[in-house]
């Protein structure tokens, strides 16, 4: 596969077992925080950078890294609640286990958990749940599935004809060039806010063209990056630049709109 002029080789290794493995970790993550999606009684705190954060997100990632040590305890963990281990290992797992975390305590189920698995430093394998909805995409190097069914993006090729998303408009200008992102969403036929780790589904499974997001840590992309790729998207950062590990995303339906999508991006 290729993604802004670099060729993407994946791991020469049997990934099965580790697709059936996430599998298991998105239900059981699933089931940990059933009870508090939805729920006026959650509570939520904020984190020194304000972000909300909630039991279910401490659980749901503690639950989580307990099945990996007790399956694979040789494999290194990168979580966005509990931290790192082990991050030089071979196999390393990256989690989110609420990506979306404003829609979740706001009772909006556009938040998903995010899989993602690294092989010496590449990811290779993602799953992007959304329990509540009752979808689970899973991307590896045998391609993209929802619910077990194969997927892939749109044919998209022109911003006029795009549907762009992304997770918070005020961040475009905050983090990256503001005006150059608003002349992208007015080449854009629509326009929308439903990204957090959902708009990479919807991209996916052939809903939107154009994903954006100028900041995001490793736990955010590692899941994406295989989910994308395999749908037959093209995912970079800002830049054009491999995505993880990076700090900004642009991912779109091919290679044709992405490369329109990085010229808007760069004042072009």
């Amino acid at each position: 596969m290729y993604f802004a002029g670099f060729v993407v080789s994946y791991a020469s290794v049997d990934l099965a077992p580790y697709r059936v493995f996430a599998q298991e970790l998105a239900h059981a993550s699933a089931k940990v925080i059933a009870p508090y999606f939805g729920n006026p009684a959650t509570r939520v705190d904020f984190k020194a950078d304000a972000s909300p954060v909630t039991a279910a997100d401490r659980n749901a990632e503690a639950a989580m890294r307990e099945m990996i040590a007790q399956r694979f305890p040789d494999h290194g963990i990168i979580g966005e609640e509990h931290g790192t281990q082990n991050a030089d290992a071979e196999w390393v797992w990256v989690l989110d286990p609420i990506d979306g975390t404003k829609s979740f305590v706001t009772g909006v189920p556009l938040w998903t958990t995010l899989i993602g698995l690294l092989h010496r430093g590449e990811p290779v394998l993602g799953a992007i749940n959304q329990p509540t909805l009752g979808q689970l995409v899973i991307g590896d190097d045998t391609g993209t599935t929802l619910n077990g069914q194969a997927v892939r993006t749109r044919s998209t090729t022109e911003p006029a004809d795009a549907t762009l998303v992304t997770s918070d408009h005020r961040n475009l200008a905050r983090y990256q060039d503001g005006a150059a992102s608003d002349r992208l969403i007015d080449a854009c036929r629509l326009y929308r806010t439903w990204a957090d780790g959902y708009g990479y589904l919807l991209l996916a499974t052939g809903f939107v063209d154009i994903v954006l997001d100028p900041i995001m840590n490793p736990w955010d992309i590692a899941a994406l990056v295989p989910v994308v790729r395999s749908a037959g998207g093209v995912i970079t950062d800002w830049s054009g630049h491999a995505p993880y590990p990076a700090q900004s995303i642009v991912a779109a339906t091919t290679p044709a709109l992405h490369a329109s999508t990085l010229k808007l991006l760069s004042g072009a």
